[in-house]
Formats: structure tokens, C-alpha cells, sequence
């Protein structure tokens, strides 16, 4: 029987490529309404500016393109959403409702060190500059 750490870099890769597409859904409910509409219409200034990040970073680190920049992005605008929209609700994750932007937040920050693991276009990128 192979050693778990063997199948490492494949579980990376699926854990990056599904944090990136969930942080892609909260994009796609600020702007286009899928899979529901935003609960704040018309989007204040900062939620644009977040919405674009969740957008771009996230579209980046499904792909595996540029994971470490995108990641280190994503796990900042996380630290800041959590710190200005839900600890001034209280201190508890669970009750602030910030237990998900804290989860996204770490699991981001891993990937900054990480990096994208298999199956990702930065390895694509990275073999032809060595080319």
C-alpha cells in the first residue's frame, strides 16, 4: 500500500482548486446574483472592490495561475473583511458568522507557502520559461 503523502500534491491541488471556485461564488452572488442575489443592493464601494478580488483571485487560483500572488491577495482581503465586517459583531467566529472568511483566510495563507500543487497552469508557465 503507497503512503498517503505520495497522493500530497493532488490533494492540494483539489483543495486549492475548490477553495477557488467557492471564493468565485461569492463573486458571482455580488455581481451577477448566482446562485442568489446579494442580500445589499445596489453593491457599496468596498464590496465592489472586494467582489473583484474574490473574482480575479479566485479565478487565478482555480487555474493554478499565479497561485502564491493570488492566495496571498485573497488571504488579505479576508483578514480585512473579517476584522471590519464580522468581529465588530462580537468576538465568537460562530456567532460573528466569520467562521468561513477565518477558514478561507488560513487555508489561502497555506497556499501562499504551499503553492498550487498538481495539476495547475504555474507549472505549465514554469517549464517553458525554463525552456
Amino acid at each position: 500500500m503507497p503512503k498517503l503523502s505520495a497522493y500530497a500534491p493532488r490533494a492540494l491541488a483539489i483543495l486549492r482548486i475548490v477553495a477557488g471556485l467557492l471564493f468565485v461564488e461569492h463573486a458571482t452572488q455580488k455581481f451577477f446574483a448566482f446562485p442568489a442575489p446579494f442580500p445589499m443592493l445596489p453593491l457599496p464601494p468596498l464590496f465592489v472592490a472586494a467582489g473583484t478580488i474574490e473574482l480575479v483571485a479566485g479565478t487565478l487560483i482555480t487555474l493554478g495561475l499565479f497561485t502564491r500572488f493570488a492566495a496571498l491577495i485573497a488571504s488579505g482581503e479576508m483578514a480585512v473583511a473579517y476584522f471590519m465586517i464580522h468581529n465588530p459583531q462580537g468576538f465568537w467566529p460562530i456567532l460573528n458568522k466569520g467562521e468561513v472568511v477565518i477558514l478561507f483566510c488560513f487555508t489561502f495563507f497555506y497556499l501562499v507557502f504551499a503553492g498550487p500543487g498538481s495539476w495547475a497552469l504555474d507549472h505549465v508557465i514554469g517549464k517553458k520559461a525554463r525552456a
